[in-house]
This record gives structure tokens, sequence and C-alpha cells, in this order.
């Protein structure tokens, strides 16, 4: 080799790529995916790492309530079925997750593991189906809004290893289908906005967003959301604990009563008062 060859330079990574064909700072996502369309026209980027990279940004972009499997299409199992009947719907299903239901089917009291079914057959006596009792066998469910980013969702299921959640609206009714908790002769519609002696309000989370601005002087859509519980808990990006605070709009909006399918009330305070 000629002493006055360079010495050829390593590869660079395709992250070596991107980095440097984005240094001139994209101001959206269009132009973003232009140059890594453009960087994959001229060889810098294979067609496996240009899908992988626009699947990941489309999954930022997408909500739960976009990605999630519509309630029709959704197997239930009720927890009073017998242990035949169980079995037929898992096989008929091919599905490896079941949430199970008490009465009423927004009444979910766990998930089933199809696998499971194999260690409850072994644990009955032989004639013994009768004794048999679902709850014993049921994983904890999670429930999650359907506001949630698709990709946070993606994060707190690696760290739970769990693989399922249901959605549940603004109303802590399962997607698909309005639970009557918002029904205009409810009792817990009446007195949603009381004020309270230090200045703050105690706000009913299915006081309608056009109510509360209408007491409290605010300017929130209600284009998105009916209730304050849905914007808030959109805000949050997860279905928030007692005792969770967010500010936004100029209001501090503080969590004093929830389940683990819904917001029920807040403490609200205008700005910093």
């Amino acid at each position: 080799m000629n002493e006055d060859s360079p010495s050829p330079q390593p590869a660079r990574t395709w992250l070596d790529r991107i980095s440097q064909l984005v240094s001139g700072e994209p101001r959206n996502i269009d132009e973003l995916l232009e140059e890594l369309r453009s960087a994959k026209a001229n060889g810098l980027l294979s067609g496996d790492t240009l899908s992988m990279v626009e699947g990941a940004i489309e999954v930022s972009d997408l909500y739960v309530g976009d990605a999630m499997l519509p309630r029709a299409q959704m197997v239930s199992l009720p927890v009073a079925a017998p242990f035949d009947e169980i079995v037929r719907r898992v096989v008929e299903s091919g599905h490896s997750r079941f949430p199970v239901h008490g009465e009423d089917e927004d009444e979910i009291l766990g998930i089933l593991l199809a696998k499971d079914l194999l260690k409850i057959t072994a644990s009955l006596p032989a004639h013994g189906a009768e004794l048999f009792e679902l709850t014993r066998w049921l994983r904890p469910s999670s429930f999650v809004p359907e506001s949630k980013r698709v990709n946070m969702l993606f994060k707190d299921f690696r760290g739970s290893r769990n693989h399922m959640a249901i959605v549940v609206d603004e109303y802590g009714g399962i997607v698909g289908e309005i639970d009557d908790e918002h029904d205009e002769d409810d009792p817990a519609r009446r007195k949603l906005i009381q004020a309270q002696p230090d200045g703050r309000f105690v706000v009913n989370a299915l006081t309608p967003i056009a109510d509360f601005n209408e007491r409290l002087g605010s300017h929130f859509s209600d284009d998105e959301f009916d209730t304050i519980g849905g914007m808030v808990t959109s805000e949050f990006g997860h279905l928030p604990e007692s005792g969770e605070e967010v500010e936004f709009g100029g209001f501090h909006f503080h969590v004093t009563r929830a389940d683990d399918r819904r917001v029920l009330q807040f403490a609200v305070r205008v700005g910093d008062a």
C-alpha cells in the first residue's frame, strides 16, 4: 500500500449518520421524516432502519384510545361461569389473557392467564370442577385512561411486566360504552363545585368543563373532554392517585379522592393563591 494513501476510516453507525443529517434541527416531525427518507434514498440508512424509526415516531404520537382493542372485540369471562364454560371460551378465542368481570361487565375483578388453566386443572380433584373458584387465580388488573400516550403505556408495561390494561373513559367506564354515572339525576352531580373558607374549591371530577368555566372564570376547551376529571387526567398522562397535584391553565388541581379507575374529586385553587 502506498504510504501516502489515507488509511480507511471506520464506517459510521446509522446513529452517527442520523445525528449528522439532523444537525440542521428539523422544525417538526414531518421535516425529520423527510430528512430520514432522503438519507435512506442516499444509502445512509437501510430500509429496515427507516421503518423502525418511523414506527417509533408514529407510536409516540398515538394515544391509548387510538390503539386499543375495541370493546366489542374484547373477550371477557364472567367470574361465576362454570369451569367447563371458562375452558370452552378460552380455547375458542385463542387469546392468552382474559378480563374477568362480576355481574356487571364494567366490574373487572382481575385478569386470567390461559396458561394458568393448566395449573387449575391439575389442582382440581377428580370430578371436583364444582369446587372451582376463579377468583383465586386472577392476576391484578390495570386501568389506564384513553388519553395516555401509547409509548408511555409500553414503558409502564416493561416496568410492571403487565401485558394487558383495561382502557377507561373519563367517567371510569370501560371505553366503548358510556357509564350512566354521569346521568343528570345522579346525586353525584349535585353540588359539583363547593367554595371553601380558605379560597379553594372542592370540585367533583364529573363537573362539566362548561360549568367549571362559568363558575371559576376559566376558558378550558370542552372539544376533547366533557368533564374536569377527564381533562385533568389527560394532563397527568395516567390515572392519578389521591395526593397527586398538577398545575395548568392558571389553576392548581390537587386530587383528594380517586379509585383505581378514575379521579373522583379535586381541591382546586387559582394560580398561587
